[in-house]
């Protein structure tokens, strides 16, 4: 383990440098303006004739919903985002879908700030800030799901290869090679990382004898993922993103509001303590400045004398989307200087693996584990090892961010799972395309193709996918620990917050019938839950601590 602290550094330094570098490093070497992308003036019209002609040619009709009429859609919701007014980068080959639709579940209704109508047995929900571009006109519930072409043909094809049913494999693998773009709107990008994947699936399923007689369509994506990026670009990456999606800052964000009001509280009542928090994240650094602010701010002087933050190892977890880094990458040295220069007293030690966080743990500190976006992908006997390890450190609070596949699928085929990975994969593209509002940024290339890992073939089959949040309340009630409830700063923050980004977000707010996560929603759908939980009884060595 490697313990880093901030009298190991040069003199203070102010907030921009966490930044500096990655602002230099876009200046010199990224172009964003949107007269340089090469905007395609081709007629709409046209391209969904096109698009339509295809999949309806190639999809049988009792096996789609989607006819030509259906794609003629009304792209002007109130909650669309900005960039339904422009048209997307694309290949000049290749042909284009319509403008994504921003229709909303049934139930989520009212307008304005003021969030969405309470359906019984569901808890209420606030949506972001409406678009200034949108107008009032709504659209049918289904509409957002029949323009979503690119799904009905991978789930298809998904279903062909696992059947070995190798001629109709190789229709519909040459039909997404026809309309699939890394460069394209939402659509095409989804069928460009869907068929990527289902080729590398394909000797998987039928071996590698019978997958060398299908011919493969070109599909390499010309963007690295995060292991193989540049390490500048990638910073830019998540800090640009996090700027313009709330996918991963509106959970930060109330993980960031209980640690300090867990540090506030535990000070009122007693001299204040040391802070650890242990990272098992997908944040990369770029969570803890919020946090580090907030600890100086702690109410009745309760700032916490020590703050140690531990940060797992990638290789610590069952690999995810978003958990590796490029090789030179060090969050470190940024955060240890921001933390001098507000006075605050940090140490860093990185953890190889769960077993050694023991060794990293204090007698008296304030112990949070926050655990996001990490085990999705794994197997129930991998999150149940590593909630047991977590319950083993006894922690005053834990923190669990996860994917929310709604529990729609559960007969655990490769088919199955592969559909419900690729509708979780569809609200990120399609957010994405929002938050860029149409921009091919390279920042939203490198989130995209990472993004795009969660189709890998080598993927384990996860709760993620299969269950939602009511399936990890009773995995973590079996773990030994039970939920709490956030406070309501930590969910005011949070609703700020999500007002800066694009209208089709919601936050679903926890009720009295409901349980105490917080989710978030993209256009009516789940995408994530963000939980509390404490340890169900407090042990020996838990009130050793002082808990």
């Amino acid at each position: 383990m490697n313990n880093e602290r901030e009298d190991q550094e040069p003199a203070a330094a102010t907030t921009s440098d966490w930044l500096d570098e990655s602002i230099a490093f876009l200046a010199a070497n990224l172009d964003l303006g949107f007269n340089d992308y090469g905007w395609l003036s081709a007629s709409e019209a046209q391209e969904q004739h096109d698009v339509g002609s295809m999949i309806v040619e190639t999809l049988p009709p009792t096996a789609t919903t989607l006819h030509r009429p259906s794609l003629n859609l009304d792209t002007s919701v109130a909650s669309s985002a900005p960039m339904t007014s422009q048209q997307e980068l694309g290949q000049p080959k290749k042909r284009k879908s319509p403008g994504h639709s921003s229709s909303q579940r049934p139930h989520v209704g009212g307008g304005g700030r003021g969030g969405c109508q309470q359906e019984k047995g569901e808890a209420s929900c606030v949506r972001s800030k409406p678009s200034k571009k949108g107008s009032g006109k709504g659209t049918a519930a289904n509409s957002d799901r029949e323009a979503r072409w690119a799904e009905q043909l991978l789930n298809p094809c998904a279903a062909a290869i696992e059947a070995g049913n190798l001629p109709r494999t190789q229709h519909l693998l040459y039909v997404l090679g026809e309309l699939a773009s890394f460069s394209g709107e939402p659509n095409h990008r989804l069928a460009a990382h869907g068929l990527r994947a289902l080729t590398r699936r394909l000797p998987h399923a039928v071996g590698q004898a019978a997958a060398a007689t299908v011919k493969m369509p070109s599909c390499e994506c010309p963007t690295p993922v995060f292991s193989g990026v540049d390490p500048r670009l990638f910073r830019a990456s998540l800090i640009r993103f996090n700027e313009v999606s709330p996918w991963f800052s509106v959970p930060n964000a109330l993980a960031n509001s209980a640690i300090a009001q867990a540090a506030s509280t535990k000070g009122a009542v007693t001299e204040p303590r040391q802070v650890h928090v242990v990272d098992i994240g997908v944040s990369h650094g770029v969570q803890w400045p919020t946090l580090l602010e907030a600890l100086t701010r702690v109410p009745r002087g309760s700032t916490p004398p020590f703050v140690r933050l531990t940060v797992a190892d990638p290789t610590a977890t069952p690999p995810v989307p978003f958990s590796a880094s490029p090789p030179g990458y060090d969050c470190s040295p940024q955060l240890l200087r921001y933390a001098k220069s507000i006075d605050l007293d940090l140490g860093i030690v990185q953890a190889p693996c769960l077993d050694t966080l023991h060794g990293t743990l204090t007698p008296g500190e304030t112990l949070i584990v926050c655990l996001q976006f990490r085990l999705g992908l794994a197997t129930a006997d991998e999150q149940a090892a590593i909630l047991r390890t977590v319950r083993d450190l006894n922690p005053e609070l834990m923190v669990l961010t996860e994917l929310d596949g709604g529990g729609g699928r559960s007969d655990y085929s490769a088919a199955s799972e592969f559909a419900a990975r690729l509708e979780l994969l569809w609200r990120f593209f399609d957010s994405t395309a929002a938050a860029f509002k149409g921009m091919d940024a390279d920042e939203r290339r490198v989130m995209e193709a990472e993004a795009g890992t969660a189709l890998a073939p080598t993927a384990r089959r996860g709760a993620a996918v299969g269950g939602g949040r009511e399936s990890w309340r009773g995995r973590l009630a079996a773990a030994g620990f039970e939920e709490a409830a956030f406070g309501g700063e930590a969910v005011e923050t949070a609703m700020a917050l999500l007002r800066k980004y694009d209208g089709g977000w919601e936050l679903v707010l926890p009720s009295s019938s409901a349980a105490a996560a917080v989710g978030l929603r993209w256009k009516g759908q789940p995408v994530s839950f963000c939980s509390l939980w404490r340890p169900a009884q407090a042990s020996p060595e838990l009130m050793g601590r002082g808990a």
